[in-house]
């Protein structure tokens, strides 16, 4: 199926009849919390099945994903997933692959965010980002308070970092 950009491809809550194979495109996972703020905390990113909390058994959507570009992905139903999880002893292989994977991104991820200065940490998620997202700027993918959520400052800092 194609996503467009801005379209969600699963919901905060969401039951989690399905999980999504990202064949092409970015997706921002965002979370609604009791107090009306809306934290983004992840990017998906081609080859990534999600939700990851749901790769072994279900449970509904941490947050909301919406594509930040047009986007290819395949739906897959969570019972047809879970039966082969069960049947077939290499997808256990294929989970595993894919946490490892993501632990990896989650690692990048931390290194970036502890990198010394804010334009060191903006550098290096601008040049994550443009290694999925075709070379599109970074500021027609995210808003400004998005990018300061990824690197750990705030918009104003985003700001001033953009225009110098």
């Amino acid at each position: 199926m194609i996503i467009h950009k801005g379209e969600a491809l699963f919901h905060q809550g969401d039951d989690g009849r399905y999980l999504y194979e990202i064949k092409s495109g970015l997706f921002k996972v965002t979370r609604l919390h009791e107090n009306g703020n809306i934290v983004l905390f992840n990017i998906l990113y081609p080859g990534e099945i999600v939700p990851h909390h749901s790769l072994i058994s279900p449970k509904e959507t941490h947050g909301t994903a919406t594509a930040l570009m047009t986007s290819e992905v395949e739906r897959i139903p969570a019972k047809e997933w879970y039966r082969k999880l069960e049947e077939e002893p290499r997808k256990a292989m294929e989970v595993a692959l894919l946490l490892q994977e993501k632990l990896r991104f989650m690692q990048t991820r931390i290194d970036h965010l502890t990198a010394g200065s804010p334009a060191e940490r903006l550098r290096l998620l601008t040049e994550w980002m443009e290694t999925y997202s075709q070379k599109t700027p970074l500021t027609e993918l995210l808003t400004q308070e998005e990018i300061g959520q990824l690197i750990g400052v705030r918009r104003e800092t985003v700001n001033r970092l953009l225009r110098s």
